[in-house]
């Protein structure tokens, strides 16, 4: 795992394999891709029912037996894309993880078993993947609207899109195996508590369905396996041809209502594996219907793990969604561009120097980059402690695009890049990326403060070199004896950045 955000920043040549891991609360799965001419193949998947909602009790803690079935699981995918460049995979894990009390205790030896990095995100950034996914497996005509409803096992979503872009993203905590356990832990099956049931799902439909509605669409589309469990029992009861309707439903739903226990549902066309969760999965999907006014809901083959793949294809180059995301908070912001501009080219500047010799990679560049251009957003909301105010804001928004432990790594950097640093700073981050921030913390402090003054004219000298946590910076005498501020400000600073472990040493040169 030697990149700390796996993307497909380089270059992909034809031949290339692209894998894409979806830790769901359900069920794991995995797409292994090739790249030719331009496009993707499908070459292998993998599906296995790990059930990891199933392992949650209400205090945030994950069963042994649960963990270890994961654990298991994706040791089995790591064999796999073993010899697959760290760069070419993601691996995304979805609400049951985002509802951890620790989720590093989860994350570290699950990413041991795996052999990657396992991003988490957060249930908006995850509705953008579904809604990717669906749209590269059937275009939609343009501006045309269209719903994507997808039902997993922890948390539900829905999205309105048009092209490949999603327009509203909604993620609810309703999920087929969370809902099932909640409403009919017992087994037991009854129309009261269906009906009772049904009113406090449509309600978490309701807090959106009016806007939705309003927006429209063309077409509904469901992703996922319990939509596609649901168009599979429609077909084999002979009330649709793989669609679901609003006429269909309540005859599925009263079919399944006869057994009286979970464990004796027999619908025609329902996996043994499905069994014991479709009904959670059935009334979020009616619930769905009566919210939003649904009469028809196509099934795609496509979820999020395809979305995830087609997002890589993006990352680093002119579609990377992270860049427009960091574009619109500088706007909405109103960030200096001239002077974020100054920082990054010098914070560039300072990185391409010291790379190599502190093993840092072009996924930590970019997100270097993206730090320096934020690194004013806190002054909006105020001057002092305006690094505060900033990396709260980036941590907590929903930012397109970023994985929580990216927005985690991108609100260090601004948390950090001047003033004291907080013994606190790093907390969120898991050990594996501690090197890369605190080394990358560094340059940015370095960049915001010789920029202080927000003087346009170009630094005649500005040579960095490292020797492990030793850095050295070399600057212009002349340059530096006409900037006392800056010269102040720089002798403080090896006091300041060695909270990073990094011990800095100021040298001038005639």
């Amino acid at each position: 795992m030697t990149d700390i955000f796996p993307s497909a920043a380089l270059p992909l040549q034809d031949g290339d394999l692209l894998a894409a891991v979806d830790l769901g609360s359900n069920s794991f799965h995995m797409v292994v891709s090739q790249y030719l001419l331009g496009q993707l193949r499908v070459v292998d998947r993998l599906r296995e029912q790990v059930r990891l909602a199933e392992g949650l009790d209400g205090r945030g803690h994950l069963s042994a037996e649960v963990r270890q079935r994961a654990f298991e699981c994706l040791s089995r995918f790591g064999q796999r894309i073993r010899d697959i460049p760290p760069q070419q995979v993601r691996a995304i894990a979805t609400n049951t993880v985002r509802r951890l009390a620790s989720p590093q205790s989860f994350l570290m030896p699950a990413e041991s078993a795996l052999g990657h990095a396992i991003e988490v995100v957060a249930g908006r950034e995850e509705a953008r993947l579904i809604y990717l996914g669906v749209a590269h497996a059937q275009p939609s005509k343009p501006d045309e609207l269209r719903l994507v409803i997808d039902i997993g096992g922890g948390s539900t979503e829905c999205i309105i899109g048009s092209g490949f872009e999603a327009i509203e993203r909604e993620s609810l905590q309703l999920g087929c195996v969370a809902s099932t356990m909640r409403f009919f832990g017992d087994g037991k099956l009854t129309r009261r508590r269906w009906r009772e049931a049904l009113v406090e799902v449509t309600a978490e439909f309701q807090q959106f369905a009016a806007a939705y509605r309003a927006l429209g669409w063309t077409d509904a589309i469901g992703a996922s396996g319990t939509n596609k469990a649901i168009g599979d029992i429609c077909a084999a009861m002979k009330l649709t041809k793989g669609a679901v309707t609003a006429e269909a439903l309540p005859q599925v739903r009263d079919r399944l209502l006869q057994a009286g226990r979970i464990d004796a549902i027999d619908l025609p066309g329902l996996s043994a594996d499905r069994r014991p969760i479709i009904a959670g999965g059935l009334l979020i999907l009616e619930a769905a219907f009566d919210a939003l006014d649904l009469q028809r809901l196509m099934i795609s083959k496509a979820a999020m793990r395809e979305g995830v793949l087609y997002d890589m294809l993006g990352r680093g180059g002119v579609d990377d969604p992270r860049d427009a995301s960091v574009a619109a908070l500088m706007l909405r912001y109103g960030i200096d561009k001239v002077q974020s501009g100054r920082v990054e080219a010098t914070m560039l500047r300072l990185f391409d120097q010291v790379a190599d010799g502190w093993q840092l990679g072009i996924d930590d560049r970019l997100m270097l980059s993206r730090a320096a251009r934020l690194h004013e957003l806190g002054l909006t909301i105020a001057h002092s402690q305006y690094q505060v105010h900033g990396a709260y804001v980036v941590e907590h928004t929903d930012i397109s695009g970023f994985s929580r432990q990216q927005q985690q790594f991108l609100a260090a950097l601004v948390r950090t890049h001047r003033r004291k640093v907080p013994r606190s700073a790093f907390d969120a981050l898991p050990d594996r990326l501690l090197p890369a921030v605190r080394r990358s913390a560094a340059l940015l402090r370095l960049a915001v403060l010789v920029h202080r003054a927000h003087e346009a004219d170009p630094i005649p000298r500005l040579d960095a070199h490292v020797d492990g946590e030793n850095l050295t910076l070399s600057l212009d005498q002349r340059w530096l004896e006409a900037r006392p501020l800056l010269k102040a400000d720089l002798e403080g600073e090896p006091h300041d950045i060695a909270a990073l472990g990094i011990k800095l040493r100021i040298e001038t040169t005639p």
